[in-house]
């Protein structure tokens, strides 16, 4: 049997394997504190479930349109407002099962032999993954060179050439929970002005879990890169509803009849009840959100304080999201090494660097929305295990 070249370039997300792992050693009756899912410890808003519920009591269990119902598109389109005061048609989001699909197709349309997609790196490891599968060539930018982690727009820049037709950012990011603020992207989105023909990714999935008062530089604040900009985000972060599988897109008006179509040959639509919920999410109070941002805060410094006193250990000063992503080099070990020994000796789950990309060798990504217990548990246990 043979089966197209392109599968064998898929890639994967080593989380999963951890994952596998975690709970093999949890079958077994081992202790593990789980640092590693990129996800939230916390719980959706209980209005949200409710809406969802009434929802399938009222009969919403049949197929919808594949953008997603007008509803839950306008709710999407009043929350932009309300957030960014940009004024975007419902027509032009598409609601989806989850963030990925935002990502599959985008790299999708623009991916090819002989082309180039710009992606982060370290980054989230499916924007390789499906660059590769396009058949287009992945071209990364180090976010390791900037201790910060953050996106440096002149280097961004600089990587543009007649090949490029696709730019993919995150930003806050995920693994390393940086913030670019708006200063340097208004640098990065002038210089795109030169590059009419380079499509804009943007991944603002953490867009809502900043942790220092400071505006959130959506790429949607310049319409001059309305017609080739994507912009990837949803409820999964905001609200604690990664299972739920809830994201949206918002569309060049010239894409979406080609957008339209994918989502019928892929995933016809987005479960009918879930769209209740998600407008519930949007429209709903948002005290769910602030105080889950104050308990980020809250573990973030109890994690960066307590991995700063650990011998060896350089830890960066996470400001959105809920990850951290210490060096680790100067224990000995390397990224997957640390990671390993973590798990089987420490009882504490996280993930090497290198399951973000090349760069990040002496990286692991640390999860921090935990409980304070199982942080200080975890400290301690990290802190054993190296001496």
């Amino acid at each position: 049997m043979k089966i197209a070249k392109n599968v064998t370039k898929l890639g994967t997300e080593l989380v999963y394997d951890i994952f596998a792992k975690t709970k093999k050693l949890q079958a077994e009756g081992k202790k593990i504190i789980d640092l590693s899912l990129g996800q939230s410890a916390e719980t959706p808003p209980r209005h949200v479930i409710e809406a969802t519920i009434k929802a399938l009591k009222d009969g919403n269990n049949g197929y919808t349109v594949p953008n997603g119902i007008i509803e839950c598109r306008e709710a999407v389109s009043r929350k932009i407002k309300n957030l960014y005061n940009a004024d975007i048609s419902p027509e032009r989001i598409f609601i989806m099962p989850g963030g990925k699909p935002t990502m599959h197709y985008a790299i999708s349309f623009f991916g090819e032999d002989g082309v180039e997609i710009i992606y982060p790196d370290p980054g989230f490891p499916i924007y390789e993954s499906m660059i590769n599968y396009t058949g287009a060539k992945a071209v990364s930018y180090n976010l390791t060179s900037n201790k910060d982690f953050k996106i440096d727009a002149n280097k961004v820049l600089s990587l543009i050439n007649e090949k490029t037709r696709l730019l993919i950012l995150n930003n806050p990011h995920n693994p390393t929970g940086s913030f670019t603020e708006k200063a340097e992207i208004d640098k990065l989105a002038k210089g795109l002005l030169n590059f009419p023909n380079v499509a804009v990714l943007s991944d603002e999935i953490y867009g809502r879990l900043i942790f220092e008062k400071k505006e959130f530089p959506t790429f949607l604040n310049y319409p001059d890169l309305y017609d080739r900009l994507i912009i990837l985000d949803g409820w999964s972060k905001t609200y604690a509803m990664t299972g739920w599988r809830l994201g949206w897109g918002v569309w060049p008006e010239k894409l979406v009849d080609h957008l339209f179509k994918f989502c019928v040959n892929n995933h016809s639509c987005v479960n009918a009840a879930i769209q209740y919920g998600a407008i519930s999410a949007l429209d709903g109070p948002e005290d769910s959100i602030h105080s889950m941002v104050k308990k980020f805060i809250l573990r973030k410094n109890l994690i960066v304080d307590g991995l700063k006193k650990i011998k060896g250990i350089v830890c960066n000063e996470s400001r959105a999201g809920f990850f951290i992503f210490p060096n680790i080099k100067g224990t000995g070990l390397n990224g997957e090494e640390f990671a390993e020994r973590c798990l089987n000796e420490a009882g504490v789950a996280l993930i090497p660097g290198t399951a973000f990309g090349k760069f990040a060798i002496d990286n692991v990504r640390i999860n921090f929305t935990t409980s304070e217990e199982n942080i200080s548990n975890a400290l301690e246990k990290i802190n054993n295990m190296l001496g």
